[in-house]
C-alpha cells in the first residue's frame, strides 16, 4: 500500500458525514504530525477533493467528489438496470425504494426512488446506512460471509433502542434471511421508519444488491401484495443482470 494515499484517503474518511475538522484534529485521528497533515490536506484541496471553510481553519469533503461519485453511479449496470422497476415499484407499491450494496461493512445507497405521494423528501443516494440495522444491510449480511464477520465482529451501536446489537442474535436472524431472502427492520435505524428488503443477483447467482421498500411505522408491515411487488422487482432486475433463477439458492 502506498503510504501517502493511503493517508489521503484515511482524511476522506474522517470528512465523510458532513464533518468539519481543522488540521490538529485530523492529525490527532491519524497520529501524525500536523505537518504532515497539513500537507496532505492543501494537496487534495489543489485537486477539489478537499474544501477549506470560507471563514475559518476546518475543512470539509470537496465539490470534486460529487463529479466522481456521479461517475462512478454511472458505471454501475445493477443502478441502471434497477432504475426503471423501482420506479414502478415506488409507484405500484406507494412505497420509497432504494438499492444498496457493500461498502466496507455499512450499505451504500446507489439509488433511491421517492414515495409517489407529492410529499417533501430528501434524495438519499449516496447515503450509508449501517449494515446490522437495515433491512438492505441484512440481505447483504446473509449472503456475504466476509462482510458478516467483519459486522459481527465489531462493536454494534444501538441506534433506537430496537436496533439488534447481540452479534449472536443477529447471526441466528441472518440465516433466517437467508432461508427465506427476505429482511425486515422495524425502527431500529431511525425511529418513525421500517422497511423490507429483498436480494439482487447477477448472471452467476450471486447476490450483488438488495432492494427495498421503505414506509412509514404506523404503515408496517405492508400488505402482502406489496411484497409480492417487491420480489417481483427484485427477480426482474436480477434476471435483466442475466440471473437464471431467483431467488438465490
Amino acid at each position: 500500500m502506498i503510504q501517502s494515499i493511503d493517508r489521503a484517503a484515511r482524511i476522506l474518511d474522517l470528512l465523510q458525514g458532513a464533518r468539519k475538522l481543522g488540521i490538529s484534529e485530523l492529525a490527532a485521528a491519524l497520529d501524525l504530525p500536523p505537518s504532515t497533515v497539513h500537507g496532505l490536506v492543501k494537496s487534495l484541496q489543489v485537486h477539489g477533493l478537499v474544501a477549506q471553510e470560507p471563514t475559518g481553519n476546518r475543512y470539509v469533503l470537496g465539490p470534486a467528489l460529487l463529479k466522481l461519485s456521479s461517475v462512478y453511479l454511472d458505471t454501475l449496470d445493477v443502478r441502471s438496470r434497477a432504475i426503471r422497476w423501482m420506479h414502478e415499484l415506488s409507484r405500484s407499491s406507494g412505497a420509497a425504494t432504494r438499492l444498496g450494496v457493500n461498502l466496507r461493512g455499512d450499505v451504500l445507497l446507489i439509488h433511491h426512488d421517492r414515495r409517489p405521494d407529492g410529499s417533501e423528501q430528501m434524495p438519499e443516494t449516496g447515503l450509508a446506512l449501517p449494515a446490522h440495522a437495515s433491512a438492505l444491510g441484512k440481505i447483504l449480511l446473509a449472503y456475504d460471509e466476509d462482510m458478516r464477520d467483519d459486522v459481527l465482529g465489531r462493536h454494534l451501536a444501538d441506534l433506537t433502542g430496537d436496533t439488534n446489537t447481540d452479534p449472536g442474535a443477529l447471526a441466528d436472524e441472518l440465516r433466517e434471511v437467508r432461508r427465506n431472502a427476505h429482511a425486515v427492520e422495524n425502527e431500529e435505524a431511525l425511529l418513525g421508519e421500517s422497511s423490507m428488503a429483498v436480494p439482487v443477483t447477477d448472471e452467476g447467482g450471486r447476490v450483488i444488491a438488495a432492494l427495498s421498500i421503505v414506509l412509514p411505522s404506523e404503515q408496517f408491515p405492508p400488505p402482502r401484495t406489496v411484497e409480492g411487488q417487491l420480489r417481483d422487482a427484485a427477480r426482474n432486475i436480477s434476471r435483466d443482470l442475466g440471473a437464471r433463477s431467483w431467488p438465490p439458492r
